[in-house]
């Protein structure tokens, strides 16, 4: 997952430590072992030991641990215009790539280093601090629930063939193994087979089902699933709704009502990873038009580049709830920055 955007951070990661390390050589004092010992010319040492040649590691280590060190903008600014490039090449969006480039020469630049602290380590806690800043927080959906009175209404939105229905079953098995009870609305009862789908989903998770015939009012459909919910203390409610564009006037308008009968707690907005930027402006005008709390993005196993992950959460403002990473129930996993930004730094130094 994100196999591309690892493995070019990874390499920003070198080339900055790289960077700084060689100008804190270049900065290094002589130290008097290392000066010429006087003599006249042609006189050799009475004890010639084994000639040392410390590495540039070494040197850099001992600068590093051994004293202050204050990083100027001349020892990053061309490894962190690479870094800019590298993020709008994996996809990352214009502002959400300035954003980082800023944060991480805030974190470097100008700052008293301690003691004892390696050129890797510093620029790790740069990179780390900048990317945990712009995926925020993620969301805890099944805190979310604990703290919120039941049902809890979840309403899916997206575009058409991102796989909103299949995320709806997914999240439904999920939920199910954290311990709640489930109803799933048939809210898209227009495209042809989406209600047989849903329904063969809840068939096989043991989750209950509310559906009229194709071609029904969606709204009194999810309507009708609410009060199931709230008649059998049912603890969340997960309403699919027909896959849209956010350029048609009247399906955005049609789920805008849905909206308004449903009310809902949450409204998940479900996207592809791999569709990139379009991911990020679809999203925004979604959250425009009919609003969103938290995205699910699916494909995430598809996705070398990365830049919707990185993208989304900053440019709209809501955060990521989870990446879907296959086709099976259990191929989904909740978003944790934390866990993603180790994973694409290859671990702390």
């Amino acid at each position: 997952m994100f196999s591309g955007l690892r493995e070019r951070l990874q390499a920003a990661r070198d080339r900055l430590g790289a960077s700084i390390g060689a100008a804190a050589e270049a900065a290094r004092p002589v130290a008097p072992a290392e000066q010429a010992a006087p003599g006249k010319t042609g006189d050799t040492p009475l004890a010639a030991g084994p000639a040392k040649n410390p590495t540039l590691a070494d040197k850099v280590k001992i600068l590093i641990i051994d004293r202050e060190l204050v990083v100027s903008e001349k020892d990053v600014s061309e490894a962190l215009g690479e870094l800019e490039m590298t993020l709008l090449e994996s996809d990352v969006a214009l502002p959400v790539a300035d954003a980082l480039i800023a944060d991480i020469r805030t974190g470097l630049v100008g700052k008293h280093r301690k003691i004892g602290e390696s050129v890797d380590a510093l620029v790790v806690r740069a990179l780390k601090s900048a990317l945990l800043k712009v995926l925020g927080s993620g969301f805890d959906l099944s805190a979310y629930i604990k703290t919120h009175e039941r049902p809890v209404k979840i309403l899916f939105t997206g575009v058409n063939g991102t796989g909103k229905t299949t995320t709806v079953a997914k999240i439904g098995a999920y939920l199910k193994k954290q311990g709640f009870s489930v109803v799933i609305g048939a809210g898209d009862t227009y495209r042809a087979g989406a209600i047989e789908q849903i329904g063969v989903h809840a068939e096989r998770l043991g989750i209950k089902i509310i559906e009229h015939k194709a071609g029904a009012d969606p709204s009194a459909v999810l309507f009708d699933t609410v009060q199931y919910a709230q008649a059998h203390k049912t603890d969340v409610v997960l309403a699919d709704t027909a896959g849209r564009f956010h350029t048609k006037a009247n399906l955005m308008s049609q789920l805008d009502k849905i909206r308004r009968v449903m009310k809902p707690d949450l409204i998940v907005y479900v996207d592809e990873a791999v569709a990139g930027n379009d991911a990020v402006v679809r999203a925004a005008e979604f959250d425009r038009t009919v609003g969103a709390d938290a995205i699910v993005l699916t494909k995430a196993d598809m996705d070398s580049r990365g830049g919707a992950a990185i993208s989304i959460a900053h440019t709209i403002g809501k955060p990521l709830l989870f990446l879907g990473t296959g086709q099976a129930y259990e191929d989904i996993i909740p978003f944790e920055p934390t866990v993603i930004v180790d994973e694409l730094l290859g671990g702390a130094a």
